[in-house]
């Protein structure tokens, strides 16, 4: 798969206890690579990374995106492939701390730009932002990576500085594409097991359900570009192969998510779960919605599929299928075999996408 990109390489993940992070690790691991870790905590209780067991596998370095030790870590490793996903990524916690949320987003970013300045060897680096980088004017177009920047509230406005700042570093230290090569990815919401996060739809409805309590529910209408994790996973690991042998791709953005009239509001999201996970009972309050969240956000992928050649696997429904069953699974225990699920969840998604003829997927048996 992607060409055996990754087979022997050495390749170095900030965020990697996080949600995106540990199934990212995951995957980069049955590929070959040996990982290395950045973070400074694990986010969450329970997570995914402890369930999996993923701290076992590999080498971790405890430290924060924004300490100037990053840049010297960078160099010293030398890695083969950088995937930066470390950040402050909830905007309700952006509103809480938001001189946090930007020197964590945009000062982590720079740090980790400078660590690839020490490098001397060929690297290429994925640098994820998000679709909330963009100005979003509440429009039914998807927004297209060069439309403009923004973001009304602070987690957008910090991802659209993380975008300003890769940007300056690309033009005043990367303009030739070597040794370091890299490239921006921005992805819509993102959903499947292991994610709990506060104060997000999903981990927010699996809490209440294990805990036998009603789900509340605000801003049912608000729509998202909803899509399994292993949907923007995939076109990072793409985006990486491909931009290693190809130097066209250096300094571009890609958007990575689902087609641009596959949008649902968040009453579907709960209803697609309540056939899943049995007993879920919910009611709709929107008096809790009291900071500004975006109602209609999606994005137009055509580049990646012009340039790239990916596409999305799962429909809405087989998303929030696999999402539910690996929480399913989670509950009914030993938490110790999430790794094998998780393994299980990988091949099925790389199947699917033998299947569609995708061309970073491998014929998977």
């Amino acid at each position: 798969m992607f060409g055996q990109a990754y087979d022997g390489k050495r390749v170095l993940v900030t965020g990697h206890t996080g949600f995106k992070g540990t199934w990212l690790t995951q995957w980069l691991q049955r590929l070959g690579a040996t990982v290395v870790g950045v973070s400074d905590k694990v986010p969450t209780t329970p997570s995914h990374f402890e369930a999996a067991g993923v701290a076992a596998t590999m080498q971790s370095h405890e430290l924060d995106v924004r300490s100037p030790e990053l840049a010297e870590l960078i160099g010293d490793e030398s890695p083969d492939f950088v995937f930066h996903l470390a950040a402050q990524a909830l905007v309700k916690e952006s509103y809480d701390n938001p001189a946090d949320t930007f020197s964590t987003n945009a000062i982590g970013t720079a740090n980790v730009l400078d660590g690839l300045r020490r490098i001397d060897t060929p690297c290429t680096a994925i640098l994820i932002t998000s679709d909330k980088c963009y100005e979003n004017v509440e429009t039914y177009y998807g927004y297209r990576e060069t439309d403009r920047l923004g973001g009304a509230d602070p987690y957008s406005a910090s991802k659209a500085a993380a975008e300003l700042v890769i940007s300056s570093y690309h033009r005043s230290f990367f303009e030739k594409p070597e040794p370091v090569r890299l490239a921006v990815t921005r992805a819509g919401n993102v959903v499947g097991g292991g994610d709990w996060a506060a104060d997000r739809l999903v981990p927010d409805i699996v809490r209440a359900w294990d805990a036998g309590e009603k789900v509340s529910i605000r801003r049912p209408q608000a729509t998202r570009p909803w899509q399994h994790v292993l949907e923007p996973l995939s076109g990072y690991l793409h985006l990486g192969a491909e931009l290693a042998q190809r130097g066209e791709l250096h300094g571009e953005a890609f958007n990575f998510g689902p087609p641009a009239e596959a949008v649902n509001p968040v009453r579907d999201v709960v209803l697609a779960l309540q056939e899943y996970l049995p007993d879920l009972d919910l009611v709709i309050d929107e008096s809790g919605a009291t900071f500004h969240e975006a109602g209609l956000l999606k994005l137009s992928c055509d580049k990646a599929l012009s340039s790239l050649g990916w596409q999305p696997v799962l429909d809405f429904d087989q998303t929030m299928k696999m999402t539910a069953e690996w929480y399913r699974e989670f509950y009914a225990g030993p938490a110790s075999g999430m790794a094998e699920v998780t393994n299980r969840q990988l091949s099925h998604y790389s199947r699917q996408a033998s299947g569609l003829g995708l061309p970073w997927a491998a014929t998977v048996k």
